[in-house]
């Protein structure tokens, strides 16, 4: 159980944590310094290492999700570990559509200079980014406060 624990929390804090870095440090700064090419560049590469780690993030988080679930009674188990399981399997939904769709619409317009279809690609993806991460804090605070209240 410990193992699984600390699996799923430091999978929660990369990911989590990168969504929070880039949507809030990362983002305003390239906005605000770089030309579209150059922005949509970096973040095209940014996503290329990003990604790897959210996908061994996401695997990590449920498979450890699904055992420490089940080692608390399956669905017996209290109503904040279910609801942290609806709120995780949303997360991995959209992840799963940012990278499947406008991430790889990002990446072939990058490769083709086409800076609007880019733009549009990363626009799609920040707002999914944004919800992704508002979600994200939500889960953090009901899994705490569910702890917190038995």
């Amino acid at each position: 159980m410990n193992l699984s624990l600390f699996l799923h929390v430091l999978s929660v804090v990369v990911w989590v944590g990168g969504m929070f870095f880039a949507y809030m440090a990362l983002r305003p700064v390239a906005a605000s310094v770089l030309e579209p090419p150059q922005r949509l560049t970096l973040w095209a590469g940014v996503f290329d290492k990003f990604f790897v780690w959210v996908w061994t993030a996401v695997i990590l988080i449920l498979v450890s999700g699904l055992y420490m679930l089940n080692l608390m009674g399956g669905m017996s188990a209290p109503h904040y570990m279910k609801t942290m399981l609806v709120l995780g399997v949303v997360m991995m939904l959209i992840f799963g559509h940012v990278f499947f769709a406008p991430y790889r619409k990002l990446r072939r317009a990058v490769e083709a200079q086409d800076w609007k279809v880019g733009g549009t690609a990363l626009g799609q993806i920040r707002r999914l980014v944004g919800i992704n991460l508002i979600i994200g804090l939500v889960t953090i605070t009901v899994v705490f406060a569910g702890r917190a209240l038995g």
